[in-house]
């Protein structure tokens, strides 16, 4: 890795200092009485030694969860209590546009009163020096853990099926759903997508933005990336810390080659302006990739022409943390763009367009996008104390959910849970979440779509669209605008942007509701914390947990509040 920390101190590490990192930590983890099937929690800046816990919990056969660090304590102690982890993993602090995150301090507050009885020992990396707590009978420094601990450690010999990590997402019942993945079909499976759709070269330098803490971060940064011996940049801090033109600024310093990034980055940077790539060479770069959501055509161009100086192939990768590596993606030099659509399924990966009943529905017509057959990196359940160590992962765990979520609608086919359409040359289009679907007055409109149009106006950087309840028509279309620099929004601009959703979807896709905003409420992750716009739009009191806001002051503007 070249390793590069928001206050601009910089590491190389070497795939020797990697190796011997993982196995002196590896026998840190051993003399703390840990052992093989012992889950682990980690909650760790972007530094190196993220990486290295996670394999050297790999390399014991311990299964690791590694949780975003901008989660909150009750986010901590859910994941800590789910999973049973024995041992946390964290960090003092991160640094974050300027200042210190207490992480060690979130923990603490995860685990007070005996919250996660569950819970021996607390491993502490020091990165900013910010003064902590400390509980001698359960707290331990990295340095301490490491002093003295030999770099050679063997690997524990597993079943190819052993659990390697579980990893927490979203579910409907907002209780989030621990989707383990296993050693073996995983590992391959990102091995080989990485080299295939990123062309992976001996010579490259490759960037992924993406936080470690989600799964892109586990498959394209560490697992598949390491296992292909690339090379590869990682940073720590925000984007904008501290100028506008840091992730140009490093492509420039690091003469990245390949870098890879979500849509919701790409639509700010868009609003940010062009001088700031401008004023880079970003002559290095020679492939360029989106991963997260759906990337509306607008942003695909400017994304290709700006950044990419108009020479370089974008690879638009769909993809879950359930699937494990990416399905649906162009690859490089072999598939012909279309911006917006993630082109054709990777080799080997059967998807599906299908109508409610199951039925392959004609071309250009919207279904639920199902996969057909299986492949290496697929769930292999949700996790649920007591999965047990046998390494037969299909034994344990929330069968019922795991069961009810992905196969129960169309028996012994992955049910996505998105929306897609394909074209008449087999053109996969995704358009989002199936319950990101808005029902107007019987119209079903992807709020992707209204947002594609949306941002396709020369005026918008970015837009979020919800719906919300409406007495007459069920729901009204709810839109969230930010503006590019130098505009501003009035009665007018308003009008216009309605009557440009009218022209480019139809009338009924017209948002009720249009209100500019300097910014979106969004995670550090970059992810537009929708279910606080649909509080606003409904008019109801915003509830839930807020903590992973990046800005609080985004919620307080967009409600109105006074201070």
């Amino acid at each position: 890795y070249y390793w590069e920390g928001e206050p601009g101190d910089t590491r190389t590490v070497t795939y020797a200092d990697l190796l011997a990192d993982v196995q002196r930590f590896a026998n840190g983890l051993k003399a703390q009485g840990l052992e093989c099937g012992d889950r682990v929690i980690i909650y760790m800046p972007m530094v190196p030694e993220l990486p290295v816990a996670m394999l050297a919990c790999a390399r014991l056969g311990l299964v690791h969860s590694v949780v975003f660090g901008g989660f909150s304590a009750d986010a901590i102690r859910d994941r800590v209590n789910d999973a049973g982890a024995r041992a946390v993993i964290t960090a003092d602090g991160s640094w974050r546009r300027g200042r210190v995150i207490p992480l060690k301090a979130t923990v603490d507050s995860a685990l007070a009163e005996n919250a996660s009885p569950t819970v021996e020992t607390v491993v502490v990396l020091k990165r900013c020096e910010n003064a902590v707590d400390w509980n001698d009978d359960r707290d331990v420094w990295w340095d301490k853990a490491i002093d003295g601990q030999s770099d050679v450690c063997p690997p524990v010999h597993l079943p190819a099926e052993h659990p390697l990590y579980i990893l927490y997402t979203s579910g409907t019942t907002g209780k989030p759903k621990g989707v383990v993945h296993a050693t073996a079909g995983y590992m391959v499976y990102t091995a080989y997508t990485s080299r295939m759709v990123f062309d992976l070269k001996e010579d490259d330098i490759y960037w992924c933005t993406a936080d470690i803490g989600w799964v892109t971060g586990h498959s394209y940064v560490v697992y598949g990336i390491l296992a292909n011996g690339a090379s590869s940049v990682m940073y720590e801090g925000a984007p904008n810390h501290p100028a506008e033109d840091r992730f140009w600024e490093i492509i420039e310093k690091y003469k990245v080659t390949v870098f890879y990034t979500a849509p919701t980055a790409i639509r700010t940077f868009v609003r940010w302006g062009d001088h700031h790539p401008d004023g880079h060479d970003l002559s290095s770069l020679r492939l360029l990739g989106t991963v997260g959501e759906p990337i509306n055509p607008d942003a695909w161009l400017w994304y290709h022409r700006v950044i990419g100086g108009g020479n370089c192939p974008i690879v638009d990768t769909w993809w879950q943390t359930e699937t494990g590596g990416i399905l649906i993606t162009p690859l490089p030099g072999a598939t012909a763009l279309k911006p917006g659509s993630a082109t054709l399924p990777f080799p080997g990966v059967e998807p599906e367009v299908v109508s409610e009943d199951g039925q392959p529905v004609e071309d250009g017509e919207r279904g639920l996008l199902i996969v057909r057959r299986p492949w290496p990196s697929m769930i292999r359940g949700i996790y649920q104390d007591g999965w047990g160590q046998s390494g037969h992962v299909g034994e344990f765990g929330d069968r019922e959910r795991f069961v009810d979520t992905y196969w129960e609608k169309f028996p012994g086919q992955y049910l996505t849970g998105d929306g897609a359409v394909r074209d008449a040359d087999g053109y996969f289009w995704v358009i989002g979440r199936v319950d990101d679907t808005l029902s107007v007055a019987g119209h079903r409109i992807g709020t992707a779509e209204v947002e594609s149009a949306l941002v396709s106006h020369s005026s918008v950087a970015e837009s979020a669209v919800v719906g919300a309840p409406d007495p007459i028509t069920g729901e009204f279309i709810a839109a969230f605008v930010t503006l590019k620099a130098g505009i501003d929004g009035d009665d007018a601009l308003e009008a216009e942007l309605t009557a440009h959703v009218g022209e480019t979807l139809g009338r009924f896709a017209r948002p009720k509701m249009l209100k500019f905003t300097d910014a979106l409420p969004k995670t550090r992750s970059g992810k537009i914390m929708r279910r606080l716009l649909r509080d606003i739009a409904a008019g109801r009191e915003v509830v839930g947990d807020t903590t992973t806001l990046e800005d609080l002051s985004v919620l307080a503007s967009l409600r109105g509040d006074d201070d």
